[in-house]
Order: structure tokens, then C-alpha cells, then sequence
């Protein structure tokens, strides 16, 4: 019986720092929104490397988003875009961090973050993505106002585009 207590303490143990460590490498888990004016506004928490990671949607499909202002578009990578039913349009060359590459052309019908809503945002399928990240580009990006104060980065989007505070 001692031995069993053990075990599950451990068990219990590894999952909670397992947990910690998921939380140090994505601070927005539950990104928080609000209404400022006429805009949703969300607030990200850089991480401990200084990037901007959050829990988001996909067509309704639960996801992670790294933020990349330096990424043309919103890159997916493979495996995940399979499971997310993205379907493959004319394959293009994208240049990436490991050099350049075949991906291939979707359009993502719904991307949330937060309460921030985009529709038929362009998007890659980029097989040489590792993990399971997705780099939240400026195809997505452009269609928000987006500052960086601190260790946050302020994304809002403006009342002309749908919103849940409409």
C-alpha cells in the first residue's frame, strides 16, 4: 500500500510540473478579452524566451499560436493541418528558418484567439514546421492593431470587423 502511495504521489507530482512547465512556456493558455471602446482588445504575456504564445481556435479546432510578424502568412504545420481538414491548394515556396521549402496554399473560414474573430484568413501548409505551433502571421495579423508595452503584446480588433460585442 505505501509503495501504491508513492506511486500515485509521483504520478501526481510529474503531472502537476508538467503542467507548470506548459504554463511558463505559454502564459496565455486562457487568453483574457475585453471591450475598450468600439474594439476587443486581447493581452498577451511574453514568455520566459520573449515570445508570444496563446491557446486559439482553428475552425473551431483547439490550437496553439506563436505570434510571427515576420511570417507573411499564417503557417500551419502538416500533420496538424490534416487533422484540422485543411485542404491543399496550388502548391508555393516559402522561405523558412531551415531554408526554403515546398508548402501548399489554404484558407483557414474561422481563426480565434481570444475573443478576436478572422474569417477566410490566407494561410501554408508548411510540412517543415516541427510541433505542433502554429505561426500566427500577418495574413491574420494586418486585420488588427497590434503594440507591444512591456512584456505584453496588444492585439485589438476594431467594431467594423465581427466581434462578440457586437
Amino acid at each position: 500500500m505505501l509503495v501504491l502511495a508513492w506511486v500515485v504521489g509521483l504520478g501526481l507530482a510529474a503531472q502537476w510540473f508538467s503542467g507548470l512547465e506548459e504554463r511558463k512556456r505559454n502564459p496565455n493558455q486562457s487568453p483574457v478579452s475585453s471591450q475598450v471602446g468600439t474594439a476587443v482588445e486581447v493581452r498577451l504575456e511574453r514568455n520566459r524566451h520573449g515570445h508570444y504564445l496563446s491557446a486559439g481556435q482553428i475552425n473551431g479546432q483547439p490550437v496553439t499560436f506563436l505570434l510571427d510578424t515576420g511570417a507573411t502568412f499564417v503557417a500551419v504545420p502538416a500533420s496538424l493541418a490534416e487533422r484540422l481538414n485543411l485542404s491543399r491548394g496550388r502548391p508555393v515556396m516559402v522561405n523558412t528558418a531551415n531554408g526554403p521549402t515546398e508548402s501548399w496554399s489554404t484558407r483557414i473560414d474561422t481563426l480565434q484567439l481570444g475573443d478576436i474573430r478572422l474569417h477566410d484568413v490566407s494561410a501554408g501548409i508548411v510540412p517543415g514546421i516541427l510541433g505542433e505551433d502554429v505561426l500566427l502571421g500577418m495574413s491574420a495579423l494586418k486585420q488588427l492593431d497590434f503594440s507591444q508595452q512591456g512584456g505584453e503584446l496588444i492585439l485589438r480588433q476594431h467594431a467594423n470587423v465581427e466581434s462578440k460585442y457586437e
